[in-house]
């Protein structure tokens, strides 16, 4: 492991321990404790605290602070840490409130936050992360096949009309799925996306006037 070096801290009075076999000592009980504590957001509440308090690098403690604090997270499928959108100087007071009062109630709300908009972030990532659905993929041409066949012929969209213009390129076992899929796209098809199936706007709304007149 890299040697550990004592290193202060820029505008505050505050001065970590300087021995470095003391320091060393010390970081062995934080870790020790950290790793003794159960539940992951105490876990990275604690080390966000002790490691910049105790500055056991000679640089970017406050860094190395926030990315071992993501290590309790990952561990338990959670959500990761950011710091992306806190304000710099929020955080700074944060350590600040630590170093010089030992009060850590600033930083508990500057996690809290960040924290909360790491997970707001995290979720609208995932969702453009969202796999492909493989099955409409395979079938996109045979899907686009069936829905015009349909709107071109004036039919109602049920599941037989479906079954009646049944693209033979779907396989046996795949055709339940095929028109339970077909069913869907007839809910969400509007002038906007009809043209994906190949569909000229005159024809989708006649179609569309037709089905108004059944009911």
């Amino acid at each position: 492991m890299t040697a550990l070096h004592p290193e202060g801290i820029g505008g505050s009075v505050y001065l970590p321990v300087a021995l470095p076999q003391r320091l060393a000592e010390l970081f062995g009980i934080v870790l020790q404790i950290a790793g003794e504590i159960d539940d992951p957001f105490e876990q990275v509440f604690f080390l966000m605290v002790h490691l910049p308090y105790l500055q056991p690098f000679g640089d970017v403690n406050k860094r190395a602070s926030r990315l071992a604090a993501n290590i309790p997270l990952v561990r338990h499928n959670l959500c990761p840490l950011s710091f992306i959108d806190v304000p710099a100087q929020a955080y700074v007071d944060a350590m600040l409130g630590v170093y010089e009062l030992n009060d850590v109630a600033l930083l508990r709300d500057v996690f809290v936050w960040a924290y909360e908009r790491s997970c707001q972030q995290y979720v609208a990532v995932q969702q453009q992360l969202v796999p492909p659905d493989t099955f409409r993929l395979r079938y996109r041409n045979e899907l686009a096949e069936a829905v015009a066949a349909i709107v071109r012929g004036g039919q109602d969209a049920d599941e037989a009309a479906i079954r009646a213009v049944l693209p033979a390129a779907v396989a046996e076992e795949d055709r339940v799925r095929f028109v339970t899929l077909t069913l869907a796209e007839f809910k969400t098809l509007h002038p906007g996306n009809a043209i994906r199936f190949g569909l000229r706007p005159l024809e989708f709304s006649a179609w569309l006037e037709r089905e108004a007149g059944r009911d």
